[in-house]
Protein backbone atom coordinates (compact mmCIF):
# COMPACT_ATOMS: atom_id res chain seq x y z
CA UNK A 1 0.00 0.00 0.00
CA UNK A 2 1.15 3.63 -1.10
CA UNK A 3 0.25 6.66 0.69
CA UNK A 4 0.66 10.24 0.48
CA UNK A 5 -0.41 12.89 3.06
CA UNK A 6 -0.90 16.63 2.65
CA UNK A 7 -1.44 18.79 6.00
CA UNK A 8 -3.51 21.95 6.35
CA UNK A 9 -5.30 23.47 9.78
CA UNK A 10 -8.54 24.91 10.97
CA UNK A 11 -9.68 27.27 12.87
CA UNK A 12 -13.77 26.45 14.45
CA UNK A 13 -15.69 27.77 17.40
CA UNK A 14 -18.24 25.33 18.79
CA UNK A 15 -19.70 23.89 22.23
CA UNK A 16 -20.49 20.49 22.74
CA UNK A 17 -23.36 19.05 24.51
CA UNK A 18 -23.26 16.78 27.62
CA UNK A 19 -21.73 16.83 31.04
CA UNK A 20 -18.76 14.25 30.03
CA UNK A 21 -17.38 17.63 28.11
CA UNK A 22 -17.10 19.62 31.29
CA UNK A 23 -16.31 23.11 30.38
CA UNK A 24 -16.09 22.34 26.36
CA UNK A 25 -20.02 22.76 26.57
CA UNK A 26 -20.07 27.21 26.49
CA UNK A 27 -18.44 28.37 23.18
CA UNK A 28 -15.20 27.87 22.51
CA UNK A 29 -12.40 27.84 19.58
CA UNK A 30 -10.27 25.09 18.82
CA UNK A 31 -7.69 24.93 16.08
CA UNK A 32 -6.57 21.85 14.41
CA UNK A 33 -3.74 20.85 12.34
CA UNK A 34 -5.26 18.33 9.43
CA UNK A 35 -3.21 16.12 7.90
CA UNK A 36 -5.27 13.99 5.04
CA UNK A 37 -3.59 10.43 3.81
CA UNK A 38 -4.56 9.34 0.41
CA UNK A 39 -4.05 5.30 -0.05
CA UNK A 40 -3.92 3.33 -3.18
CA UNK A 41 -2.79 -0.50 -3.92
CA UNK A 42 -0.26 0.36 -6.86
CA UNK A 43 1.17 3.86 -8.17
CA UNK A 44 -0.70 5.35 -11.09
CA UNK A 45 0.89 5.28 -15.02
CA UNK A 46 2.92 8.68 -13.42
CA UNK A 47 4.38 7.00 -10.32
CA UNK A 48 1.89 8.72 -8.59
CA UNK A 49 -0.75 7.94 -5.62
CA UNK A 50 -2.53 11.54 -5.78
CA UNK A 51 -0.95 14.51 -7.22
CA UNK A 52 -0.05 15.86 -4.48
CA UNK A 53 -0.98 19.92 -5.51
CA UNK A 54 -4.28 19.02 -5.95
CA UNK A 55 -4.65 17.20 -2.49
CA UNK A 56 -3.55 20.30 -0.60
CA UNK A 57 -6.13 22.29 -2.70
CA UNK A 58 -8.68 20.16 -2.02
CA UNK A 59 -7.79 19.75 1.33
CA UNK A 60 -7.59 23.50 1.79
CA UNK A 61 -10.87 23.69 -0.04
CA UNK A 62 -13.04 21.53 2.47
CA UNK A 63 -11.06 23.18 5.57
CA UNK A 64 -12.22 26.71 3.99
CA UNK A 65 -16.01 25.49 4.35
CA UNK A 66 -15.52 24.92 8.07
CA UNK A 67 -12.88 27.69 9.16
CA UNK A 68 -13.59 30.73 11.01
CA UNK A 69 -17.08 29.66 11.80
CA UNK A 70 -19.22 29.07 14.81
CA UNK A 71 -20.19 24.99 13.70
CA UNK A 72 -22.97 25.23 16.17
CA UNK A 73 -24.64 27.21 13.41
CA UNK A 74 -23.39 25.44 10.49
CA UNK A 75 -26.57 23.35 8.24
CA UNK A 76 -25.31 19.46 8.93
CA UNK A 77 -23.39 19.78 11.98
CA UNK A 78 -25.87 21.69 14.55
CA UNK A 79 -27.18 19.71 17.01
CA UNK A 80 -24.29 17.17 17.15
CA UNK A 81 -21.35 16.82 19.13
CA UNK A 82 -18.59 18.36 16.73
CA UNK A 83 -15.82 16.05 18.63
CA UNK A 84 -12.45 15.78 17.09
CA UNK A 85 -13.44 12.62 16.35
CA UNK A 86 -16.51 13.56 14.91
CA UNK A 87 -14.95 16.48 12.77
CA UNK A 88 -12.30 14.35 11.39
CA UNK A 89 -14.89 12.05 9.86
CA UNK A 90 -16.68 15.46 7.73
CA UNK A 91 -13.37 16.32 6.26
CA UNK A 92 -12.69 12.80 5.22
CA UNK A 93 -16.46 12.58 3.63
CA UNK A 94 -16.34 15.69 2.14
CA UNK A 95 -12.42 14.75 0.58
CA UNK A 96 -14.24 11.08 -0.67
CA UNK A 97 -17.26 13.24 -2.71
CA UNK A 98 -14.51 15.42 -4.28
CA UNK A 99 -12.49 12.78 -5.72
CA UNK A 100 -15.70 10.55 -6.67
CA UNK A 101 -16.33 13.71 -8.25
CA UNK A 102 -13.19 14.24 -10.26
CA UNK A 103 -11.36 16.90 -8.47
CA UNK A 104 -8.41 15.29 -7.93
CA UNK A 105 -8.01 13.90 -11.01
CA UNK A 106 -8.48 11.15 -12.67
CA UNK A 107 -6.09 8.94 -11.42
CA UNK A 108 -7.21 9.96 -8.26
CA UNK A 109 -10.69 7.64 -8.45
CA UNK A 110 -8.26 4.83 -8.08
CA UNK A 111 -7.40 5.46 -4.34
CA UNK A 112 -8.29 3.06 -1.95
CA UNK A 113 -9.07 4.76 0.73
CA UNK A 114 -8.44 8.60 3.22
CA UNK A 115 -7.20 9.05 6.95
CA UNK A 116 -7.74 12.26 8.48
CA UNK A 117 -6.33 12.98 11.37
CA UNK A 118 -7.07 16.07 13.53
CA UNK A 119 -3.91 17.51 15.71
CA UNK A 120 -5.94 18.91 18.82
CA UNK A 121 -2.93 19.66 20.35
CA UNK A 122 1.00 18.49 20.46
CA UNK A 123 -0.72 15.43 22.97
CA UNK A 124 -4.00 14.83 21.14
CA UNK A 125 -5.26 13.59 17.90
CA UNK A 126 -7.56 12.22 16.44
CA UNK A 127 -8.68 10.25 13.24
CA UNK A 128 -11.04 8.61 10.70
CA UNK A 129 -10.43 6.35 8.03
CA UNK A 130 -12.46 5.22 5.22
CA UNK A 131 -12.20 3.41 2.59
CA UNK A 132 -13.15 4.54 -1.41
Amino acid sequence: MFSVTVRDHMMIAHSLRGEVFGPAQRLHGATYVVDATFRRQALDADNLVVDIGRAAEQLHAVLAELSYRNLDDEPGLAGGNTTTEALAQVVADRLAARVAAGELGEGARELAGITVTLGESHVAWASHERDL
